[in-house]
């Protein structure tokens, strides 16, 4: 089973976090916490129960906003013409140990899920994402996520019709 909490350095054993990509692992053993502080980013950690300190992966949440041109074509139409408010998901990471073993779709889960019950109070249009590579990009295409029309590695789902 698995389990889902806010970071807390007390807690959850950052310093041993390693998903293979230093600036991934670096963020969260040295910023999430200053960016939590600051108000730019909430980070959410995975556990799996029983394990209460060992992180299997993270994400992290901020509020967005995106020019409605970016949106695809079949979008575009039905939206105003300002500035679509958004969820970005800017980093989501899972520990070597626990690769290639469905974390990683546990991980977008639960961030389309929190966006989604965000969503009843604040009202954001899609969650975004910036994949790292390729790899990345058919990860989350594989799950819904659209290419935006200017950044093919930029990519969103909208939280109306998430495939998850």
């Amino acid at each position: 089973m698995l389990e889902e909490q806010r970071l807390d350095k007390r807690i959850h054993d950052y310093a041993e976090f390693d998903c293979g990509v230093p600036w991934l692992n670096e963020y969260l053993q040295r910023y999430a916490m200053q960016d939590r502080r600051r108000l730019l980013s909430q980070i959410y950690v995975l556990l799996r129960r029983g394990e209460p300190n060992k992180i299997v992966g993270y994400y992290t949440l901020s509020a967005a906003q995106v020019d409605v041109k970016e949106f695809a074509d079949s979008e575009r139409s039905r939206l105003p013409r300002y500035p679509i408010p958004c969820f970005r998901m800017g980093r989501l990471a899972v520990h070597r140990e626990y690769q290639s073993a469905g974390y990683g779709k546990a991980i977008l889960g639960c961030a389309v899920r929190r966006c989604l019950q965000a969503g009843k109070e604040i009202a954001a249009y899609a969650l975004i994402v910036d994949a790292l590579d390729d790899s990345a990009k058919s990860f989350y295409e594989h799950y819904g996520f659209i290419p935006f029309a200017d950044e093919p590695l930029s990519l969103y789902l909208s939280l109306g019709k998430q495939a998850l």
